[in-house]
């Protein structure tokens, strides 16, 4: 059974901070060692943007967003104003681009946002937006070839949780999982954990948060079976 303080991002007994070029899990570090090979065999710098990230950050990131201190986003990736939005509403725009603290697939180390460190200037300053991993941005060459290497490799465990709009979250084609370590981690991770966290915690929006959570939950946190390699779909059983 896995710890509820690690499923919600407060501890990081399992995350090695040295193997990799960023914090991952340990289950995680080999495979996505491997998979950086295999990308640099086809011409590719597999680099990672955004890996294991606790609560604590994830908590600073959604009330900066919601006290206005950071830029929110709607689904065509233009600046929100917050103003004039129901407590909902606001949570719910957020909720489009960042994920919850404590429901933060990137608390458990087995999920990455990556990019293409070949494709752009040394000084160039990742946005993870969608023009850079389009077709005829600077990372739609990588993620097309990872499109085929998945479907070729399923074994090896990595595929995307957000690849198109399920209605919840935002596709996010950079966001990468490592499927044996997030499905343990997901089924673990249920609505429960999540309020009992909720009903002590002073995240902004605290109230709305817990009494929407159901609905956070099955759009936002929950990702389908489906969306899994059938290789490790029964994991979620």
């Amino acid at each position: 059974m896995i710890d509820d303080t690690i499923l919600l991002g407060k501890n990081d007994k399992y995350i090695d901070y040295s193997s990799a070029e960023a914090p991952l899990h340990c289950d995680v570090v080999a495979p996505f060692l491997e998979l950086k090979r295999q990308a640099e065999m086809a011409g590719f710098d597999l680099a990672i943007a955004s890996s294991y990230r606790d609560y604590s950050r994830q908590a600073a990131i959604w009330n900066a967003k919601l006290t206005g201190q950071r830029p929110v986003y709607d689904s065509d990736n233009q600046l929100l104003s917050l103003d004039g939005l129901e407590h909902w509403q606001q949570v719910e725009a957020v909720l489009r681009w960042s994920a919850l603290p404590g429901a933060s697939r990137h608390h458990w180390g087995s999920d990455i946002d990556i990019y293409d460190r070949a494709a752009v200037p040394e000084a160039y300053q990742v946005q993870l937006s969608l023009d850079e991993v389009d077709q005829s941005g600077p990372f739609g060459p990588l993620h097309d070839w990872l499109d085929t290497f998945f479907l070729k490799n399923p074994e090896l465990g990595f595929f995307r949780p957000y690849q198109r709009d399920y209605g919840g979250v935002a596709p996010e084609r950079w966001h990468l999982s490592y499927a044996p370590v997030s499905a343990v981690y997901q089924k673990a991770l249920n609505i429960d954990v999540l309020m009992a966290c909720y009903k002590k915690s002073n995240l902004e929006k605290n109230e709305t948060i817990v009494a929407y959570l159901d609905v956070i939950y099955r759009r936002f946190i929950n990702v389908s079976v489906t969306r899994y390699p059938a290789f490790f779909q029964e994991l979620l059983m």
